[in-house]
C-alpha cells in the first residue's frame, strides 16, 4: 500500500535536502556514538533505521516496550542486516536507576536523541495520565539532558510537536513547556528539536487503527471535519536526524508548507485506504449501524464507516508549526524551515513550575484542574479547549 497516495501526496518531502546533505550526514553518523531513547516507538524506530543504515560506531537503543524493541531488531535485521558498529538494545525506562547505570557504565555518547513521549490528545482525560504525561514529556527530558551534558554529549535532540505552537491541548502544552526547559539547558548542552505533524500509521494513531479494524473485520470510524498534515515514518526519521546532526544550538526544524504538504481529512484517507484494499467505504448514520451491519456489508465488498463531526477535548481547529513571534530561517533548506531561538527563558517560572508540580505529586490524590492551572501559569495564553468529551468515548 502506497502511504503517500493515501495521505494525498505524490513524492517524499525531504528528498532534495537529504540528498544534498547525505555526505555530511553519513560522515557524522559513521564517526558517531548514538543513544536513542524511546527508540521502539514509531518515530524512534524510523530514527534508529536512519542512523543504522549509515553505519554508526555505536548505536544503543532504549525503550520500555520489550515487544516493540524485539520487532525493531527483527525489522532491521530483515532489511538492513548488520553493521560493524556496536548495535545494542535495552528494555529499560529512561527515568529509572537502570538507565542511570547504563550511562555510567560506558564511554558516553556523542548524540543523545530522546524520542520518548506521551503523544495522544486523549492522555488528558484524567489527572493520573496527565501526571504521567508530564513525567515523560517534561521531567524525563530534564533528567536525560542533564545526563547527556554530564557525560560529554556533543548534542541532545528531543522531538517536539506541531501542537506546541499555540497549544490548545495538554499534550501540546507539555511539549511547549518542555521546549522552555530546553532553552535553559541549552546554555550548558547544545540542543535541537523538531516539530512536525501526524506520522501516518504510527502506533496508536487513527490511521494505525484503520489497520487494526480491517484485520479484525470491524467498522472504521473517523472525523469528517478534521484536516491534518501528515508525514511518513521515514520522513519523521529524516527530519529528526537532520535536526540532530545539522541543527545549530536551540534550532527547531519543521516541514515547510507547500504544494507537497497539504491538509487532508481523516475521512478522505479512510475512503482511499479502503479503496486500496478493494472495498467501497459505506457511510453509516450511527456507530450502532456500523457495528451491526459489518458482516453484511463486508460480504458485499463494502466497509461500514462512521464519519462524524469532532467535538472532543483538545482538538485544534488547524495545525501550525510556528507562531508569528518566532524567528524563522526559510532559506537554508528546500523543504525544511528552521526556528532560530535565543536562550530566552524565565528562570523563576521554571522553578515555580517544579515546586508546584512536586507539591501536586506529593498529594495523596490528584484532580485535573490544578494541573490545568499550572499549565496556564506556564503558558498565559494557553487556549485549552475543554468540551467534557474525550476520544475514549468514540468507537
Amino acid at each position: 500500500m502506497n502511504i503517500l497516495e493515501l495521505i494525498g501526496r505524490t513524492k517524499p518531502l525531504f528528498d532534495t535536502d537529504v540528498s544534498r546533505e547525505e555526505a555530511m550526514l553519513s560522515e557524522l553518523v559513521g564517526a558517531g556514538r548514538f543513544l536513542v531513547i524511546g527508540g521502539a516507538g514509531s518515530i524512534g524506530q524510523a530514527v534508529t533505521r536512519e542512523i543504522f543504515r549509515r553505519k554508526p560506531r555505536v548505536l544503543h537503543v532504549v525503550d520500555i516496550s520489550e515487544n516493540n524493541m524485539v520487532e525493531l531488531v527483527r525489522d532491521i535485521r530483515s532489511t538492513l542486516g548488520y553493521i560493524d558498529g556496536d548495535f545494542r538494545t535495552f528494555a529499560i525506562d529512561c527515568g529509572s536507576r537502570e538507565f542511570d547505570a547504563l550511562l555510567a557504565s560506558g564511554d558516553g555518547y556523542d548524540y543523545v536523541l530522546n524520542l520518548s513521549a506521551l503523544k495522544h490528545v486523549r492522555s488528558e482525560k484524567d489527572p493520573f495520565t496527565l501526571m504521567r504525561l508530564i513525567e515523560v514529556n517534561v521531567l524525563n527530558t530534564v533528567k536525560t539532558i542533564e545526563l547527556a551534558a554530564a557525560t560529554g554529549a556533543r548534542k541532545y535532540f528531543c522531538v517536539s510537536t506541531d501542537k506546541a505552537a499555540n497549544p490548545v491541548n495538554m499534550m501540546g502544552a507539555s511539549k511547549r513547556i518542555m521546549e522552555m526547559f530546553l532553552m535553559r539547558a541549552s546554555e550548558r548542552q547544545p540542543v535541537s528539536t523538531a516539530r512536525f505533524a501526524n506520522v501516518a500509521f504510527s502506533d496508536g494513531s487513527l490511521l494505525h487503527g484503520f489497520n487494526q479494524r480491517f484485520a479484525k473485520r470491524q467498522p472504521i470510524s473517523a472525523p469528517n471535519d478534521v484536516r491534518r498534515y501528515f508525514v511518513t515514518p521515514q520522513e519523521s526519521g529524516e527530519l529528526c536526524l537532520m535536526s540532530c546532526l545539522l541543527g545549530e544550538n536551540r534550532d527547531i526544524f519543521f516541514p515547510k508548507l507547500s504544494e507537497a504538504l497539504d491538509l487532508t481529512r481523516f475521512s478522505d484517507i479512510a475512503v482511499r485506504y479502503l479503496h486500496a484494499l478493494g472495498y467501497e467505504a459505506y457511510p453509516c448514520a450511527t456507530e450502532e449501524e456500523a457495528r451491526s451491519r459489518a458482516a453484511e456489508l463486508t460480504s458485499q465488498k463494502k466497509w461500514p464507516c462512521y464519519f462524524f463531526a469532532s467535538d472532543t477535548t483538545g482538538e485544534k481547529d488547524f495545525e501550525e508549526f510556528f507562531t508569528d513571534r518566532e524567528n524563522l530561517d526559510m532559506n537554508r533548506f528546500a523543504s525544511i524551515g528552521v526556528i532560530k531561538n535565543a536562550p530566552v527563558y524565565d528562570q523563576i517560572r521554571l522553578e515555580v513550575f517544579m515546586e508546584k508540580l512536586n507539591a501536586l505529586r506529593n498529594q495523596s490524590t490528584w484532580s485535573k484542574m490544578p494541573i490545568v492551572d499550572l499549565f496556564n501559569y506556564m503558558i498565559p495564553d494557553f487556549a485549552h479547549k475543554e468540551t467534557g468529551k474525550y476520544l475514549d468515548g468514540r468507537m
